[in-house]
């Protein structure tokens, strides 16, 4: 039997759809039904790698492991990086595909189509309901020919669409009755219901709103969603995100590590930060526009990068290499992950122009490596422990390039292979540098408690947080909230 499937769309970006996609996975894979989540075309650097060896946007991840299943390059067969303000690297299927700017994109999403609706084909065959998440606002009229993302995807595949509001802005009814009067009257045929979300305060004060809606366009009232105060616990899609309950002002030191993290304009993988950010015994700053690195820092993070060469020019740019030279220096430790440990090397060559205009730019020196950005990208999830503490580490590998000098004889990390093992990673001679292509070993509650005590962190403070736990946690009473608030039984009436 083939599945059903039901699209869930927004007025504009930020509504709320992957949180609600991702509730109502957990909300329907707790039912008993086989759900798989489903997002045509994602735009994020902050990705995660897939069971079937692939790339997806973290949002589709965490919709996956909402649904109790393995997630696939197949929920996410349109995935876009953003390389730079007008253009961005194409992931389809899980692979790489070729780069565009915004305008040369918006001719070749025709040719795109096909790998979408293949991979919707695939997952409808596995599941008893697909949730397809559209991207951005279903009005973008400018955007819609050749779509693939909203109401192009929608007509294509012929699948209902409940389109989503945002209360928390205001405007919400203007924004909900304007999508009708200004879509493709096709296209509006498709929305059957619709919900407003992030509620604050006494919900009887919008039930009129919502009876007003619903009489202007239609569509069946679904639910008047309250504000999820939690939602901050799940890994953040976008950077942005980060900011929402973690770091406070430089002044108000939050625990008794201070972690500072320099945010470049293609930050990637930042979902390394988040068990840092939750962790009661760390103050998670991040450092924007050229901010000063705080003078009692214990540890600067050098995050991953999609453009690595550029990012480095920019954090030179507003001085933050003498401030990372000078907090060394000073004893202080510096952790470089993926494009962040590229950066900490003596130089870094992209002869090929893998990630911009071909060249070679000087490192920041601080530690004896030298990368090759070349050949194919690394997709793998690992397993393997430090080197100098041999506490267990799990993650996984998303990168380009070759990194070799006499640094990598003191690794980091000793990773478990079919051969016997492999070392990644560099440590300095005196302990206090280091870098690894490693992403995630924070999310490992033994892991981060090492790495606090090995900042200073008192043993009471150590193991403060259940990282794993408090997600699934998360998502357990995500799934409760959306079961109090919406009418799933007549979405799921929607679904074709």
């Amino acid at each position: 039997m083939t599945a059903r499937a039901l699209m869930v769309q927004g007025t504009g970006s930020d509504v709320g759809k992957s949180l609600i996609v991702a509730g109502l996975c957990r909300l329907l894979a707790d039912r008993g039904l086989r759900v798989l989540p489903f997002k045509p075309q994602n735009m994020s650097n902050n990705a995660a790698v897939t069971a079937d060896g692939g790339e997806i946007g973290r949002a589709q991840a965490l919709q996956a492991r909402a649904a109790r299943v393995a997630a696939s390059v197949h929920m996410n067969p349109v995935l876009l990086k953003p390389q730079s303000e007008v253009g961005a690297q194409i992931v389809v299927q899980g692979r790489v595909f070729g780069n565009a700017r915004a305008r040369d994109y918006q001719s070749r999403k025709a040719a795109l189509l096909p790998h979408v609706l293949d991979s919707f084909a695939r997952l409808k065959s596995a599941a008893d309901i697909v949730l397809v998440e559209g991207a951005g606002s279903a009005s973008e009229v400018n955007l819609r020919a050749n779509d693939i993302a909203n109401m192009g995807f929608a007509r294509a595949a012929a699948v209902p669409v409940v389109l989503i509001g945002d209360i928390d802005r205001g405007g919400v009814i203007a924004s909900l009755c304007g999508t009708a009067a200004v879509i493709d009257p096709d296209d509006a045929a498709l929305i059957r219901g619709f919900l407003v979300n992030k509620m604050r305060g006494d919900p009887t004060l919008f039930s009129s709103g919502m009876d007003f809606v619903a009489q202007k366009t239609g569509w069946a009232p679904l639910g008047l969603v309250p504000f999820f105060r939690d939602a901050h616990r799940l890994p953040a899609e976008d950077v942005f995100g980060l900011e929402v309950g973690s770091a406070a002002p430089p002044s108000e030191k939050r625990g008794q590590i201070r972690i500072a993290v320099p945010v470049l304009p293609s930050i990637a993988n930042f979902d390394d930060l988040d068990p840092l950010r939750l962790d009661p015994a760390v103050d998670l700053v991040l450092l924007r526009n050229g901010a000063p690195l705080p003078a009692d820092t214990d540890l600067v993070i050098l995050p991953g990068a999609k453009t690595t060469i550029r990012d480095l020019a920019a954090l030179r740019a507003v001085g933050w290499d003498a401030d990372i030279v000078a907090h060394v220096r000073r004893g202080g430790r510096v952790l470089g992950l993926c494009g962040g440990y590229q950066m900490l090397g003596r130089e870094i060559a992209d002869p090929d122009g893998v990630e911009g205009p071909p060249g070679t730019a000087p490192g920041l020196g601080l530690l004896d490596v030298i990368t090759t950005l070349t050949g194919e990208k690394s997709l793998v999830a690992v397993t393997g422990r430090t080197v100098a503490d041999g506490v267990p580490l799990s993650g996984y590998e998303m990168h380009m390039g070759r990194t070799t000098g006499p640094g990598t004889a003191r690794p980091l990390v000793r990773l478990d292979d079919a051969a016997g093992g492999r070392d990644d990673g560099a440590v300095s001679a005196d302990g206090r540098v280091a870098g690894s292509y490693v992403h995630g070993f924070f999310a490992d509650d033994a892991q981060r408690a090492a790495w606090l005590a090995r900042l200073g962190a008192p043993p009471a403070e150590q193991g403060g947080l259940a990282y794993e736990a408090t997600v699934e946690a998360t998502l357990d009473a995500l799934a409760a909230h959306l079961a109090r608030h919406i009418d799933v039984e007549t979405m799921l009436t929607l679904a074709a």
